[in-house]
């Protein structure tokens, strides 16, 4: 047998101590089996001179490349499959921290480490960074640390966050072909309105004869464009988007009225509702499941939402809860939140599972979700065909219909 020293996580507490065993393997077990998260474990005694090896990375800097969505999931993912194989979370963030290729990414990792090393607990260290471990984050990793289970609750982390960019994902990919269809189509409009409309117009000026009234109206549009209209119209477009941006950011009654008209919108304002719902649903059940109150985690699924009025939907369910009422009244006050929601809740009261519920209405909402997607894809895609097709074809017809006259009046 063999001495080995450890220093670890019990019950939220930092701990360290020595363990017998054969080997590591068996002494990472038979902390694992006291619920010890293992931050560190070495065999025998420590060096003589008492040196430690120096870290490999560099020290936090502002400066430096931001850490993408992409980089915290890649992270998340390796870091909680290390940790479910009963390595310590020392030895792990010091493999990551070698691994990780975004420069800025690396450096918060080693600084977590270097906390961790410190005694700082792993919860607390993930806390300095909030920009990039959100409260929900943070908190699971918290009830991993209380509850022994850390591998379990990093699980349900990769999965939130997993499922996050599955949503984002879905809604650019929708987005993305109107997007450059109507780009195009507003460029190619812009290009025969500037350039190949006056050519046009100095020959119909040589013929002489009377202009149908649509051909009258594209000439007058690009005489527009081209004088200090275009100018004053792109100046005024530039200003308006500034002004309203600002407004919406700084302006909460402005912002309010904005959110709701987003929500109401046919059908981008159900498909952002039900992927919100999804998340919210999601983030409850984990936390739930974490044995975090009903309160607290209200209060953390409130920062997960980016529109107020779901926040204030949240928030006042949340108050609701101190007069003792029951979820399923509270969420079935709020008209945001569809009649389904809050009847799959009453279920998961009445079985007291609400933790499970929680999770299947997340599944539910987000089959709802990728199936509104589905659906705006192929109703999107003839609509813009159609909206080319009359913006650009009817430029052409009525730049032809004077020389379709004359050949008529020829005849």
């Amino acid at each position: 047998m063999e001495s080995y020293t450890y220093k670890g996580i019990s019950a939220g507490k930092y701990i360290e101590g020595e363990i017998e065993a054969l080997n590591q393997d068996e002494a990472s077990h038979k902390l694992k089996e006291q619920k010890i998260i293992i931050t560190n474990l070495t065999r025998g005694k420590k060096k003589k001179d008492g040196t430690k090896d120096k870290p490999k990375g560099k020290g936090f800097s502002l400066f430096k490349k931001k850490v993408k969505n992409e980089d915290l999931v890649v992270f998340s993912k390796q870091f909680a499959t290390m940790v479910k194989a009963g390595l310590p979370i020392l030895n792990v963030l010091e493999m990551l921290r070698d691994q990780v290729e975004n420069p800025a990414m690396r450096d918060v990792v080693e600084d977590i480490r270097k906390s961790l090393e410190g005694g700082v607990s792993l919860s607390k260290s993930f806390e300095k960074y909030p920009d990039l471990f959100d409260n929900v984050y943070v908190n699971l990793v918290k009830a991993g640390e209380a509850s022994g289970k850390l591998d379990v609750f990093l699980l349900k982390i990769v999965d939130a966050l997993e499922k996050r960019e599955k949503i984002k994902k879905k809604i650019k990919s929708a987005l993305m072909y109107p997007s450059i269809m109507f780009t195009v189509a507003i460029v190619v409009s812009a290009f025969m309105l500037i350039k190949v409309v006056p050519v046009f117009a100095k020959m119909y000026d040589g013929m002489g004869i009377a202009l149908p009234k649509p051909t009258a109206v594209i000439l007058g549009m690009s005489d527009f464009l081209r004088g200090t209209g275009g100018l004053v119209m792109l100046i005024s477009i530039i200003s308006f988007v500034v002004a309203f941006k600002y407004l919406t950011t700084k302006n909460p009654a402005i912002r309010y009225k904005w959110h709701r008209q987003v929500l109401r919108m046919p059908v981008f304002g159900d498909l952002i509702l039900k992927s919100l719902i999804a998340r919210i649903s999601l983030i409850l059940g984990n936390l739930s499941a974490a044995g975090v109150n009903l309160l607290e985690s209200l209060d953390i699924a409130k920062s997960v939402s980016n529109n107020v009025v779901v926040t204030e939907a949240i928030d006042n369910v949340k108050k609701g809860v101190f007069s003792g009422e029951t979820l399923t009244k509270l969420f079935l006050k709020e008209p945001l939140f569809p009649p389904t929601f809050s009847q799959l809740i009453s279920v998961g009261e009445q079985t007291g599972q609400l933790d499970e519920m929680f999770n299947s209405v997340a599944m539910y909402y987000e089959e709802e979700f990728d199936g509104a997607v589905d659906n705006m894809s192929s109703l999107i895609e003839p609509i813009m065909i159609v909206f080319m097709g009359l913006m650009i074809g009817g430029l052409m017809i009525a730049m032809y219909s004077p020389i379709f006259n004359v050949g008529a009046l020829i005849n």
